[in-house]
């Protein structure tokens, strides 16, 4: 018969180990996010000094002046990504419902496959691709051609992340839809995709991040630009390929704007994340 006592030491030595997991957890957490702490508060210690109102409002200025700013990287890097989100949102969310709802066929277990592919391949192999069957037949850089390569990054992306976060729906709400006379089609679209919203824009987010701060892809289709661009027929700047330029320079004031393009990119990515997230905090309450 187990003693009083020896259940007060079983109890106490079960508290014991749960406190030293928790701890753990705890330590890697910290471990985790210190040296991204660490980047971030590096990059606004050299940034932040740089960024003035005429960063957002000036254009490049020659080599060798001191001065100027990044007006027009600031708007081409917003054109790209919102060209590559018109472009690869719509096909990547259609794509990864029907993975969800087709899981069992032939067909999406080849897609899944591919984009599991697509997914780990090199940016820049994905820029020499547009290159070849776009910038070339064209027979110039342009915005098209930047959207599209930024584009072909997002769309795996946001794929897997839609097909995943459908899953996770409950089965519940589909059957409680269909036994309700609704559509299959409706049911998809008002009941499963609305309840994963959520995710579901958090993923978008995600491959909106990614194709932000890629520069390998850019240098091949977009190139850049030290002018205003408004054709998407053209070369136009971004803040990756400007803030790379700029990096590499023996100028010691484009090395300053430098820090500061890295740091209004990151606070770009900073504010779509938050911008996202107030607009569906409440989806997936009302959605159940």
């Amino acid at each position: 018969m187990t003693t009083p006592a020896a259940l007060q030491g079983r109890t106490y030595y079960r508290k014991l180990k749960s406190d030293f997991m928790v701890g753990l957890t705890i330590a890697a957490t910290v471990i985790a996010l210190t040296p991204l702490f660490l980047v971030l508060g590096y990059l606004a210690s050299k940034g932040a000094s740089s960024v003035s109102w005429s960063f957002f409002t000036r254009m490049p200025v020659p080599v060798g002046e001191a001065g100027g700013g990044m007006a027009n990287a600031i708007v081409g890097t917003l054109e790209l990504v919102g060209l590559a989100c018109l472009m690869g949102v719509p096909i990547g969310v259609g794509g990864g419902i029907y993975l969800a709802e087709n899981r069992g066929q032939r067909l999406a277990q080849t897609i899944r496959f591919a984009a599991d592919i697509t997914m780990g391949l090199p940016s820049i192999v994905v820029g020499i691709f547009v290159y070849a069957v776009v910038v070339r037949p064209m027979g110039t850089f342009s915005t098209l051609a930047g959207g599209i390569a930024l584009a072909m990054i997002m769309i795996p992306l946001v794929t897997r992340t839609t097909e995943e976060m459908v899953l996770l729906v409950p089965h519940e709400l589909r059957e409680a839809a269909l036994a309700l006379g609704v559509p299959r089609w409706r049911t998809t679209l008002l009941v499963i995709a609305r309840t994963a919203m959520s995710g579901i824009a958090t993923g978008v987010i995600l491959a909106v991040a990614r194709v932000a701060g890629e520069t390998a892809p850019l240098l091949f289709t977009a190139f850049g630009n030290r002018f205003w661009s408004t054709s998407l027929r053209q070369p136009i700047a971004s803040l990756t390929v400007q803030v790379y330029t700029y990096a590499i320079s023996p100028f010691a004031d484009w090395q300053r704007q430098a820090w500061a393009g890295a740091l209004v990119l990151t606070a770009i990515v900073l504010a779509l994340e938050l911008g996202v997230r107030w607009v569906t905090r409440g989806t997936a309450r009302t959605a159940v």
